[in-house]
């Protein structure tokens, strides 16, 4: 029956664009071997350019060996604006973790995203560097990470001249609160500023609030800031958006 699952979410995943992506959220709290992942759906209203309804349907699955960990996003999401309806997100996310001590692990990614309000015909990324596990226990968890990562993106016709090929610096810190069994807080913020240009920058915050309605069903509110101090034109340099939905572990 998972390899059903497993096999229907990769037939997803062929037919995603794809946008900036939080993956902390996404890893599983399991130090064994197994195979896991999650299926949500989410409502959502959103201030930028406009103001937007939102539905939006995400997959992931993750394979752990505690040497090892694998995790692959598929994220879609459908938009109202203006009385129109469209697809204009998605994403395709990648991640590796390979272990090289008790608190040290490093990663390698690579990431396809599409992203119509943001103007953003296509960015590709590729990155890689260490994971620091700097606590953790039954109730919490914090990592730092600090990466490095080139970038590839074409802005859409409104700048069809805009392509951009940059190596920038990705550096963040997460943490994950389990104050009760039906409790969980994950929050996670970036900073990826260009190495050749260091005023040009960006910073995200996303914070994830679950409540488990039964073994696995949760109800999840989450707040994500983003900001861009070199948008493309036309856009504002801060965005945020407010999440409510249901998420299916298995």
């Amino acid at each position: 029956m998972r390899l059903i699952t497993l096999l229907f979410f990769l037939f997803l995943a062929g037919y995603a664009k794809a946008q900036v992506i939080n993956v902390e959220s996404l890893r599983k709290k399991t130090d064994s071997a197994k195979w896991t992942g999650s299926v949500s759906l989410d409502a959502s209203l959103i201030k930028n350019k406009n103001e937007l309804f939102k539905i939006a349907t995400k997959a992931d699955i993750q394979y752990n060996n505690k040497k090892e960990l694998w995790l692959f996003v598929n994220d879609l999401k459908f938009e109202k604006a203006a009385g129109a309806s469209f697809v204009n997100k998605g994403t395709q996310h990648l991640r590796y973790n390979h272990s090289v001590g008790k608190t040290v692990k490093m990663e390698v990614f690579a990431q396809a995203q599409y992203d119509a309000i943001s103007e953003i015909d296509f960015r590709g990324l590729i990155g890689t560097g260490p994971r620091f596990k700097l606590t953790s226990n039954d109730d919490y968890r914090f990592y730092l990470g600090t990466l490095i990562m080139y970038e590839y993106e074409k802005a859409s016709e409104i700048a069809v001249e805009r392509i951009q090929k940059d190596v920038r610096a990705s550096t963040y810190l997460s943490f994950s609160l389990y104050p009760t069994e039906t409790l969980s807080i994950i929050s996670t913020s970036y900073y990826q500023p260009r190495l050749d240009k260091l005023n040009d920058f960006r910073l995200s915050s996303t914070t994830s609030v679950l409540f488990k309605i039964w073994e696995n069903l949760a109800f999840k509110t989450t707040f994500s800031y983003n900001y861009d101090a070199e948008p493309v034109i036309t856009i504002p340099k801060s965005q945020y958006e407010l999440t409510n939905g249901l998420l299916y572990t298995f």
